[in-house]
């Protein structure tokens, strides 16, 4: 155990995720107490927030807009002071799902076919066949994820993803197990599989209380587990993360991978999958966040400047 630290744990922000982030910071507060540290909870807004002079770190457990997307990492290198997870740059590129898809397709990373599309009234696209995946560029969670599987519900869906966000993805359906992999460190975590009881991993099946099954490790055989892990550590390495992410990742009939997104700064409720996935490697929910600080302690960072307290 390291000494005793003053550590923010940052939770709630402006985004469509406030709620889950608000679980997710309060559960890291609790277990972050449990070690000893000092610890404060923020709720930031935008411009509107300062640190205590004494903080020694920052542990990040927004979601969504003004926390994944590099806003508020970039703040905090500005301020000098340590804090979780990705940088500014890195949080920006996997935080937008098109920006993040160029960067699986130039690392050789499998993803599923794409189309990014800016017009609310942009009809069917030209050479594809339904299903297909509407989906915000820019949100997180499954917020604003459809699954439109004839063409008649397309103007209906695009109009709703829209409402999200300006930049609209729209991806090819591809069938297959659902799986996530998470990274800590330099290393892979065990491979969780996600089964939702009825339908797919949307935000209604993700947090209603017994909608999805969760398998921990998956029951795959070691290869297709090796090739799911190695997917997931080549996708967090194509966006530039650091330290810890979670990536989403299908599994074809046929064995093959297809990566859909790297989440930054996932979910860390006591239930949320990566504490899972830790777990099932040996690492207690307050060991991986005591982890999740020291990682953030130990990288160089910037001269501290101090806050205008006006």
């Amino acid at each position: 155990m390291t000494a005793p630290l003053h550590i923010v744990v940052m939770h709630g922000g402006p985004s469509a995720e406030r709620d889950v982030s608000r679980r997710s910071g309060q559960a890291v507060a609790s277990a972050l107490r449990s070690l000893g540290h000092t610890v404060d909870e923020l709720d930031p807004a935008p411009g509107a927030w300062t640190l205590p002079p004494s903080t020694d770190a920052v542990f990040l457990a927004l979601h969504g807009a003004y926390g994944e997307d590099g806003a508020i990492q970039q703040e905090l290198e500005q301020l000098g002071v340590p804090y979780t997870g990705s940088g500014p740059d890195a949080s920006r590129i996997a935080f937008d799902k098109a920006l993040a898809k160029e960067k699986f397709l130039a690392a050789g990373v499998p993803t599923a076919r794409f189309v990014l599309l800016h017009d609310p009234g942009a009809p069917w696209p030209p050479r594809w066949s339904p299903p297909v995946v509407v989906k915000p560029a820019r949100q997180g969670s499954s917020v604003g994820l459809q699954f439109v599987r004839r063409p008649d519900d397309w103007p209906q869906a695009l109009s709703h993803a829209f409402e999200f966000d300006s930049k609209v993805l729209i991806e090819e359906f591809v069938a297959g197990r659902e799986t996530t992999v998470g990274i800590l460190g330099d290393r892979t975590l065990p491979v969780v599989e996600v089964r939702p009881r009825q339908g797919h991993y949307d935000f209604q099946n993700k947090y209603t209380p017994g909608a999805t099954e969760y398998f921990c490790p998956a029951p795959l055989d070691p290869d297709l587990a090796l090739r799911i892990r190695q997917a997931g550590l080549a996708a967090h390495r194509a966006v530039g993360a650091r330290d810890y992410s979670r990536v989403d990742v299908l599994l074809t009939p046929d064995g093959q991978p297809v990566v859909l997104e790297v989440n930054t700064l996932p979910g860390m409720t006591e239930t949320s999958l990566l504490p899972k996935a830790a777990a099932a490697a040996g690492i207690s929910y307050p060991a991986l966040c005591q982890t999740m600080i020291q990682l953030a302690i130990d990288r160089p960072s910037r001269p501290r400047i101090p806050q205008s307290q006006s």
